[in-house]
Parts: C-alpha cells; structure tokens; sequence
C-alpha cells in the first residue's frame, strides 16, 4: 500500500497556544458583518491534523471555500463558469504547441494583505512548497506534472512539465496552487491552526471555540488586485452541527445564506412550503457520491465480492427513499452532465441482479454470506447519509449474499482512518476541484491519489490518463475516457452510487446568490450583496 505520513513533531507542539490565540473573540457569536452564511461543514484541528487551513494540506470542499476567499491563484474559473481566466496573473498561456511550457505574468504592485510586494518568487516558492511537503492528504497530486517551475525577474513565472496537460489552467485556479509569502509559511512544513494569509479579496480572522473553529469572519482586503468584483464590504462564515440548526438560524433571521449541506426533507420543504421572505434557489452541481474498495482488505481482495456489490446495489431505489429529486443515480464516477461520460457500470451489470451477484461469486467459490462493515461519515455530508447506508445495507443483507453492517464516524476522526487503510468498504462524496473529466478520474487512479488506494491501474496511469490531457478539446478525448471508465466498472475499486443537485437558501434580500455557488461547489462570498432581489 502507499500510505504517505508526513511527520510533524514541531507543529503538534505548536498546536495548542496556537489554537487558543486564534483570534480574541472564540465565543461565535456574530461579529457584526453585514451578510452571514451558514454552513454544515465543520472544522477542526488535532495532532493528526493540525494544520486544515494550509493550502499545502487543506483538499477538502469546505476547507477550500475558506481559501478561496484569502488566498490568491493566478487563475480563477470566471463566474459563469469555462475556461480560466487570469487572475493574480494578468496574462497566461501556453508557449509551445506540446502544451509542456505554460507562462504566466503578473499584475502590475500585486501585494498580499500586509503590504508585502507578490513576486514570481513567491509563486515559484508556494508551489514549490506544495510539492516538497507532499501531505498524505493528497493535494499535492493536482500539481504532479509539473517539472521544473522558473521565476524570470519580478512578474513573470513559467511552468515546464513533465507531460502534455491541457488541464494545467485549471488547476492553477485551485487553492492548493495558492500563493503564500515565505513570512507566514514555513518551507518544509506546515502552518498549524486556522489561520489564513494571502492577497486574495478578504482577509479573515477566524473565532474558535475548544479546538474548532465557529465562524470566520471576512472583511474586504482594500489591497486586492485580481480579476474578482467584491460586491460586500464582509462576510461571516458559521458552522452549525447540523442542517436543521441552519435552517432554524435561516427562519429565525440569524443568518442570511444556508450553502452545504441542505437536507433532503428541508429542500422540499423550502420548495413547496417556503417561508415569508425565505426563498429557495437550485445551482448546477456536479457532486457524486460512491463506495471505495481497498483492494488489498482480505474481505474484498477477491474482485467477484465487489462485483456482487455492483450487481445488487439499486441506485433508484436510494435515491427515491432517500434523496428524492435532489439526486440521480450515477453509472460512472463522470457525470452525466460533463461530456466524455459513459454509464458503464448499466453497461457492465445491467438491472440489480441476485442471480448475476450469485453467480459471481459462485464462479470465484466465495463462501456466502460475505460478511462487510461499510463506514460512512455522519457529519460531512448530512444526516441523511446515516439512511443512504442503512438503505444499501439492506439491499444487500436481502440477497442472503451478504451480511452488511453501517458504521459511522465524525469526519475528523473518518478521514484520518480512512488514509490509515482501516476501513475495508467506505463511503464518500466528491465536490470537482475544477469542471472536467480528468478531476473525477485522475484523483483516484494516478499516482498519489488523495485516498492512498492501493488499486494501481497501469494503463491508466502510464497511458489512459496522460493521453486524455494531450487534448485541447476536452470532447476529443472520449476514448481514453472511455476505456478508464469501463476498467473501473470491471475491476470496481469505486462503486459510483448518485450524483446530486446543489441547492441555496436565502434571505429574499441577498442579492447574488445565484453566482455564490459555482459547479464546483465553489463558494463565492465576493458576489453577494444587500437589496432587493
């Protein structure tokens, strides 16, 4: 198995005056910000993972969307979506028609938040950071074709890589590819705690309260320079347990915006019975949800047991019970709305089937019942994730091919012992770090993946996955896509169950609420605004 640990023995020692000197106020009470949003996602840092915020750490939808608001890319994902448009950058391009030379300049007096001059030295050395650190969390992976990185004087930057890849705009605009100044960012390790410091539009000032962080106030950085139109002058980010004490903050007038994660019942609540002065707004989404095999657990180690599971689970039926129309069943871990997707897991096991799973693992002489634990998280994701598990649990104790237990864990415990390897089966969902087939595919099967998977797929990492970013025109690359996509429904190291729509409440006097959640579940603070809609 690959299991990367980055040892931290400075930082753990760090952590604890850290933590209780973040910021004076650690009561999360609102701050006095004009707009307050609400979210389920929470935040938490411990030794094992003591530093969320640090863009050479941090891979996970939520931590990002606080990124995003302080740290500065030199690409940004405009705000109807397409192809990248420069931000901390005045000009990027390819230089050369192999797509291996990508050359940026910066804006003109570009200053962090402190005053402090950006140059090209700082971009050559965050990113440069990024790699030297290498955390097992897995961001590092996004940068993986990068070569060599060349600082020319002040403002210019040029990437060289490693192999053609047209998708290297977008991954510029994630925050792993952040840029930080060396006074706050140690080369070599991480920056424990909450804090974050950058030139992008807000600065931020976190509020904690026993090892977690409550609520994040943003306030307009006057310093800014980049591609992004600030339509606030702050913002405040709180953290509710749970989606039913957002909504009860929402009605209750406490908050102006509920984002991640809404639940299923208060969705079609707010749809059909809303609120006076409550209104509800649905996004485009690209999330999935899918099943992660360790292919190396001796329980699943025979490829017929996970195939059974494919043949059996019925995606309807979850996402009827469950989900109702906030979801739709999902045949491959691509979308159905991004081109280049296949549905060949239908193509592979058909109609869920007792009699194929059976013979499945007949013809592999697989003792039955098969005894499996799936873990899940309770708090990521919201609480309907507890019935999502039982659901499948059921379908597939019904067969009498399988005898399935759900367990669940918070987050900041699930995730640690999932890149451990201790968990056989588990559950988890996936927020695009940027709109394009490759991010539902190589984060998964390249090397350094963000789940330590041992499942090593050969032709997908030495040929499939870099044929696929040879192309310009993302539509021309259906066929290595193709086949990554029917390799994963043979072998099924992922089990690919439902992909979701996204949806907002608000305050019917917050303006710019449809561009504050992009796609990619970006949260975008800078559009919202006070009014009438």
């Amino acid at each position: 198995m690959n299991r990367k640990t980055l040892a931290l023995p400075a930082i753990a020692g760090l952590l604890a005056p850290l933590l209780a000197a973040c910021g004076s106020d650690t009561s999360g009470a609102a701050s006095g910000s004009d707009i307050v949003v609400g979210t389920t996602d929470r935040f938490a840092a411990s030794e094992e993972s003591p530093a969320p915020f640090d863009p050479a750490y941090a891979y996970d939808s939520g931590v990002w969307n606080v990124l995003r608001q302080t740290v500065q890319t030199l690409t940004r994902i405009p705000r109807g979506g397409g192809r990248p448009v420069p931000d901390a950058a005045r000009e990027c391009r390819f230089t050369d028609s192999a797509g291996q030379s990508y050359r940026c300049v910066l804006r003109e007096d570009l200053v962090f938040s402190d005053g402090r001059p950006v140059t090209a030295g700082d971009v050559k050395y965050s990113i440069e950071r990024v790699l030297a650190i290498d955390s097992d969390n897995g961001a590092a992976g996004l940068l993986s074709t990068i070569d060599t990185i060349e600082a020319k004087g002040y403002h210019e930057v040029v990437f060289h890589l490693k192999t053609p890849d047209a998708t290297f705009p977008y991954k510029l605009a994630t925050p792993v590819a952040g840029i930080v100044s060396s006074d706050k960012y140690g080369a070599g390790e991480l920056r424990p705690g909450f804090q974050v410091d950058g030139s992008g539009p807000y600065t931020m000032r976190p509020h904690v309260r026993d090892g977690r962080l409550v609520s994040v106030t943003f306030t307009r950085n006057a310093r800014y320079k980049g591609d992004v139109k600030v339509r606030n002058e702050g913002v405040e980010l709180r953290s509710f347990d749970d989606a039913e004490a957002m909504g009860e903050a929402l009605e209750a007038g406490d908050i102006h915006m509920m984002t991640r994660t809404l639940g299923p019942d208060q969705i079609k609540k707010l749809d059909g019975d809303p609120q006076e002065g409550v209104k509800l707004t649905e996004v485009p989404g690209l999330e999935i949800r899918y099943l992660v095999f360790d292919t190396e657990a001796p329980v699943v180690r025979e490829k017929a047991v996970r195939q059974a599971v494919a043949a059996l689970v019925d995606r309807h039926a979850i996402t009827r019970s469950v989900y109702g129309p906030t979801a739709t069943p999902l045949y491959s871990m691509i979308p159905s709305t991004i081109a280049t997707h296949s549905n060949s897991f239908f193509n592979t096991y058909g109609e869920p089937s007792r009699d194929r799973a059976a013979a499945l693992l007949r013809e592999a002489n697989v003792d039955t019942p098969v005894k499996l634990t799936l873990h899940y998280t309770t708090d990521h994701y919201g609480a309907a994730t507890a019935r999502e598990f039982a659901a499948l649990c059921d379908q597939l104790n019904k067969s009498g091919l399988f005898e399935a237990t759900a367990v669940g864990t918070e987050w900041s415990a699930f995730r640690p012992a999932q890149k451990r390897g201790e968990y056989a089966v588990y559950g988890l969902g996936w927020f695009p770090d940027f709109p394009d087939p490759d991010n539902f595919i190589a984060p998964f099967l390249d090397a350094g993946n963000f789940l330590n998977t041992p499942y090593v797929n050969k032709e997908a990492r030495e040929r499939l996955i870099p044929a696929s970013r040879r192309e310009t025109d993302r539509g021309a690359a259906a066929a290595p896509f193709q086949r990554l996509q029917d390799a994963i429904a043979e072998d099924v190291p992922f089990l690919p169950l439902w992909q979701g729509k996204q949806f907002v409440a608000s305050r019917d006097t917050l303006t710019g609420v449809e561009w504050a959640l992009n796609t990619s579940s970006d949260l975008q603070l800078w559009e919202l605004g006070r009014g009438t809609a």
